[in-house]
């Protein structure tokens, strides 16, 4: 039993490592932006969500909230900052590097050094009898919330015409500009959403992880694994590369913790060896 409890721990761990990677996938697959200020929106996002939180008392409510202002802080980002340097990937780069530190320093100065986690919602409290041993419910939460943000994700890109132009665009963007696409109006909004998608994974994480400086360097650290694993680009290569992350990540921890980053570390680098572009990446 200890065994399929590691296992839906892993899985749990996947779809908030999926949550945190479907955006950068997107926003590089589309923008060939490597996002470094990808890990400062899970943690201003988990911060943002832990307020609203302690003010209101609803879950939803700091979901909401923190998908809403740190998409708006992506949308300007990506708008007044990144537009104007678009595909020259030095310039890109080290702006998001920038703003990783601008946030960190920020939420330092107004959540403070101290690890902090988000009460879990009273309506998920209490765990489900596995043999000798109790599974939280809010972990059963967190994976039915990652397969329902993957299906939604696919239907998104496969059967509507928003998605169809996001498929158009990351397949060729100059082609797409020729057929009428708003290409860049479709950058700020992916960009916007993967900020959100983060964000979403922030507050959704409070529970089971604490917030704490350097939680932002942790998660975009873990995100690049996940991608570079998956493919960069590919929905379906974040979603298994989160999943065998997240696994990896586990099963390491728990019986092998002196070694628990080679068990991450080391599968990426045999599948860099044998498949360059990951998973699912495009050869």
């Amino acid at each position: 039993m200890i065994w399929l409890i590691h296992v839906l721990n892993g899985i749990a761990i996947g779809m908030l490592l999926f949550l945190l990677a479907a955006g950068m996938s997107l926003i590089y697959g589309l923008m060939k932006i490597l996002n470094l200020t990808h890990g400062s929106f899970y943690l201003v996002g988990g911060y943002i969500g832990l307020t609203v939180m302690q003010r209101t008392g609803s879950f939803v409510l700091a979901l909401l909230a923190a998908a809403a202002v740190i998409g708006v802080a992506g949308a300007v980002i990506e708008r007044f900052f990144l537009r104007r340097f678009h595909f020259d990937e030095l310039p890109q780069t080290l702006i998001t590097f920038g703003f990783l530190f601008i946030f960190a320093d920020a939420s330092l100065w107004i959540w403070g050094g101290d690890p902090l986690m988000l009460r879990q919602p009273r309506m998920l409290a209490g765990s489900l009898p596995l043999g000798d041993y109790g599974y939280p419910y809010y972990r059963f939460f967190l994976i039915g919330v990652g397969l329902a943000f993957a299906a939604a994700l696919w239907w998104f890109q496969e059967h509507t015409r928003l998605g169809t132009m996001l498929r158009a665009g990351v397949d060729d963007a100059e082609i797409a500009r020729a057929l009428g696409i708003n290409v860049s109006l479709l950058f700020t909004l992916v960009f916007a959403a993967g900020a959100a998608f983060a964000a979403l994974g922030g507050v959704l994480a409070g529970p089971v992880l604490s917030y704490y400086p350097g939680a932002d360097f942790d998660a975009l650290i873990l995100a690049f694994v996940v991608v570079i694993v998956g493919g960069l680009g590919s929905l379906r290569g974040a979603l298994a590369g989160a999943l065998l992350v997240g696994l990896l990540d586990d099963f390491g921890k728990a019986f092998f913790p002196q070694f628990a980053l080679f068990t991450v570390f080391v599968p990426m680098a045999l599948i860099l060896v044998v498949r360059p572009t990951g998973l699912f990446g495009r050869r």
